[in-house]
């Protein structure tokens, strides 16, 4: 009866030990040569495109999720793919200017992953094998709200990448320059189409 009765307790202590498991946790180094943000913004007559570079400290993945990273984007790293080269510092001076990212003041953007979930349904403009829906805060021009996106994250086991294609409203962080519909041709609409890669190296 005592051999039972310790075989059943050795038996609830390693069952016990299996749902008190530690979780498996590993960080990531962001890979800068592989890593870019991408924006396009319009007017009624003209759409540009361009770049950001983007830096991040680390990426925490525990037991194959994402759970965290904070990503910082240098406003003075930014790049226009679709001018003549005479006419590219005309807009990025503009661009980094008050009427937009006010460089001298901010001199960088910012966001932080606050929860990575299953992505129930694949919305209109996600990137093609998006799986997850990332949350987190952007901070922009000072100010900072939470925002969504879906994302196609792939984690091997030394390596990670993530690519995300979203819209933002620049108006929700007070860039309001030419926002304003009654400008008519002068226009330029709030909204930016983002496409993000980021791609990561395990520790």
């Amino acid at each position: 009866m005592k051999t039972i009765i310790l075989s059943l307790l050795a038996f609830y202590s390693l069952l016990i030990s299996s749902f008190t498991k530690d979780p498996v946790k590993y960080n990531y180094t962001l890979n800068t040569d592989k890593s870019i943000v991408e924006w396009s913004g319009a007017s009624p007559k003209v759409t540009h495109q361009g770049s950001f570079e983007v830096t991040c400290e680390g990426i925490e993945v525990v037991d194959g999720q994402v759970k965290s990273g904070t990503f910082v984007i240098p406003i003075a790293s930014i790049k226009n793919f679709d001018l003549p080269k005479a006419l590219k510092p005309v807009l990025l001076k503009h661009l980094k200017s008050e009427d937009f990212f006010n460089l001298a003041l901010y001199p960088e953007a910012k966001f932080s992953i606050t929860e990575v979930m299953p992505l129930n349904s694949v919305p209109e403009g996600a990137v093609t094998g998006a799986k997850a829906q990332v949350t987190g805060d952007f901070t922009l021009l000072g100010k900072t709200n939470s925002i969504t996106f879906p994302a196609k994250i792939d984690l091997l086991e030394n390596n990670l990448a993530v690519e995300a294609t979203f819209m933002l409203d620049r108006t929700q962080w007070g860039m309001n320059h030419a926002a304003d519909p009654e400008l008519k041709n002068r226009h330029i609409y709030p909204e930016v189409a983002i496409h993000l890669k980021v791609a990561g190296n395990r520790n």
